[in-house]
């Protein structure tokens, strides 16, 4: 009895962190470049940036180009545990290098390579029916190894509008400025300290050169502090295609407040590429109370209070 009592208890407590969609520490998608399922929880607003250094060279221009930029993303959490509103982008500036008849040019430019903002919701959380289904208190093995559901990821959708609207910037394709759609199946597998996170992304379809990407992210926490990450990202469209490989990690120095470093290259030289990044992230915690999931532990006790009075009509009718 006393170690039934112990796995359930467990069970709630540890249930109330991993499964909702608001967590004890900060949840940042950096240093990576693909979004997590899960929303920052209600009430939660926050910032995540940072500053990139590379350089691109094209075999077939003959260029050579040094470039810096800042990324950003302001993201937050309302209505429901489930949504969350982000501002995403980049700002670029480039010194690009070339020969023309013999002689050594400079060309100067910046402008935003992304400015999107849109809305993510959780669609699908499998720890949530787990977590009303309540541990097996019979076996503490079979709470803690692996199972096939575990496999399973949580599933959101998201949808944006890309905010270009210079038509003189270098960085988008020919007639891809103004206003355009951005949407994205977005995946997570939380396995123990590994999570693997898959993106699928249209991009700019209504546009003269749409964008289709998928981006891969596995991240590992060794302690709870530190965490290391591996990305692939593979990107087709007729003006730009890619193959881009990342690493990084991320430290935690408080719940609320996360830096990172991380480094890049692709696989093509139509421009050969690599980029170093330093970014911090940092959220003001407003959250509250933890909706959908105290509202499944009250159905989760009503469930119970029905059996229980089930229970004893049968005894005493027995009686």
């Amino acid at each position: 009895m006393k170690m039934k009592s112990f796995l359930a208890i467990s069970f709630l407590l540890t249930s109330q962190f991993i499964f909702s969609q608001y967590t004890e520490t900060i949840n940042s998608n950096r240093p990576g470049r693909s979004q997590g399922a899960f929303a920052v929880g209600t009430g939660v607003l926050q910032a995540e940036g940072g500053l990139r250094l590379g350089k691109d060279k094209h075999d077939l221009l003959n260029t050579n180009t040094d470039l810096w930029g800042l990324d950003y993303e302001l993201r937050y959490g309302f209505f429901n545990e489930r949504l969350e509103v982000n501002l995403r982008g980049s700002f670029l500036s480039a010194n690009q290098q070339y020969i023309v008849a013999g002689n050594s040019v400079e060309n100067k430019y910046s402008n935003f390579e992304s400015n999107t903002l849109g809305a993510k919701y959780l669609i699908y959380d499998p720890h949530r029916k787990r977590m009303l289904e309540g541990p097996n208190l019979y076996s503490w093995k079979a709470n803690n190894s692996f199972q096939w559901r575990d496999l399973i990821p949580a599933v959101s959708i998201y949808a944006g509008a890309n905010l270009l609207l210079d038509s003189d910037n270098t960085f988008i394709a020919p007639g891809n400025d103004g206003i355009s759609p951005q949407v994205a199946l977005i995946t997570q597998h939380n396995l123990g300290r590994w999570v693997f996170v898959m993106n699928f992304i249209g991009d700019k379809f209504t546009n003269d050169y749409p964008s289709y990407s998928g981006i891969f992210t596995l991240t590992h926490a060794y302690t709870r502090e530190l965490s290391f990450f591996a990305e692939a990202q593979i990107i087709k469209s007729d003006f730009y295609s890619d193959d881009i490989g990342r690493l990084g990690a991320a430290y935690l120095f408080n719940k609320d407040f996360q830096v990172d470093i991380s480094g890049l290259v692709n696989f093509r030289d139509t421009p050969s590429r690599w980029q170093v990044a330093l970014g911090v992230s940092y959220r003001i915690d407003m959250h509250s109370t933890d909706e959908y999931i105290m509202e499944d532990l009250d159905k989760q006790k009503q469930k119970k209070a029905k059996q229980q009075q089930k229970e004893n009509s049968t005894k005493e009718i027995l009686e």
